[in-house]
């Protein structure tokens, strides 16, 4: 059974295993310096307890939508007041500003509406490495959700192995693996609906194109697939005043859509490996405790 810590010594007590007997002085080691105390730990603890990382929160995108519409504002002034230095077929000032700037912040990039001066290109510039900044942020918060996901499962995991005995192997097993193909089930109902809404969003697009904007079908479609992957080749786009008021909230809606399809896509991916490796981790404890 493991010993103490020393009080007042800078020592650690290395546990005894069965009746073996050591020196005690060759069983003390000094603390290094640089290592932090670990005063907090009580006996037969040497990790906090799992339920402490266990806390995965969902991502948030509260700060990230605020910063878009307050930049979304700060450059439809900026393109109203500089409109006469954009060339293109325009149609209202303020509709126009609204749209341009979400062409450029999104990254389509259409061409219907272009800088004409040194100061349009350079706040267009400026914008335009503000979206992939943005597109940044969003990645990256999905990536440390998925990674804080892995970490809980890893540690979820390891407990697992760890509580139970050999007569509640079997049992765990069925246990875990129902709970995990919930998780897969509840994920892929979502990636699901969110396909869905994604399909629609294309359809109600393709069909807006072609009865506002009097494209042919292929174009619309054609138009909507440009915008929503962000290739924006400019050769079809929204140029009525309708067509415009509908792109700003459409090209938003499916952009976000499709980016939602992905990051639960990857976590499908994530939560299938994840049942993978429990297996392995119950197989080899169930192997280990035969052999012993």
């Amino acid at each position: 059974m493991a010993e103490a810590l020393l009080g007042g010594h800078d020592y650690i007590v290395l546990p005894l295993t069965g009746n073996q007997r050591v020196d005690p002085r060759l069983q003390r080691f000094r603390r290094s310096k640089s290592v932090p105390e670990m005063s907090g730990i009580n006996d037969g603890h040497l990790l906090p307890p799992s339920e402490f990382l266990l806390h995965t929160h969902l991502p948030s995108f509260k700060r990230v939508a605020i910063f878009f519409i307050f930049c979304l504002a700060i450059g439809t002034v900026c393109f109203y007041f500089l409109r006469d230095q954009i060339k293109g077929e325009k149609i209202n000032g303020i509709l126009d500003s609204v749209y341009f700037c979400i062409v450029t912040i999104t990254t389509v990039g259409y061409g219907d509406l272009v800088p004409n001066s040194v100061s349009t290109k350079l706040l267009a510039c400026a914008f335009s490495f503000l979206g992939v900044a943005l597109v940044g942020v969003i990645v990256s918060k999905a990536a440390d959700y998925l990674v804080e996901k892995q970490q809980k499962m890893l540690i979820q995991a390891l407990d697992m192995c760890q509580k139970l005995g050999s007569t509640e192997i079997s049992k765990g097993i069925e246990t875990e693996s129902v709970r995990i193909k919930h998780l897969i089930d509840n994920v892929q109902y979502k990636c699901f609906i969110t396909a869905s809404l994604l399909v629609v969003l294309v359809i109600i697009g393709t069909v807006f194109l072609a009865a506002v904007e009097k494209l042919d079908i292929v174009d619309a479609f054609y138009c909507v697939c440009s915008t929503l992957t962000t290739l924006g080749y400019g050769d079809k786009s929204f140029s009525t005043k309708a067509g415009r008021i509908f792109a700003i909230f459409w090209i938003l809606i499916s952009t976000l859509c499709l980016v939602k399809l992905l990051c639960y896509v990857v976590e499908i991916h994530t939560e299938r490996r994840h049942k993978a490796f429990e297996w392995y981790l119950i197989k080899r404890s169930t192997n280990f405790d035969i052999e012993s």
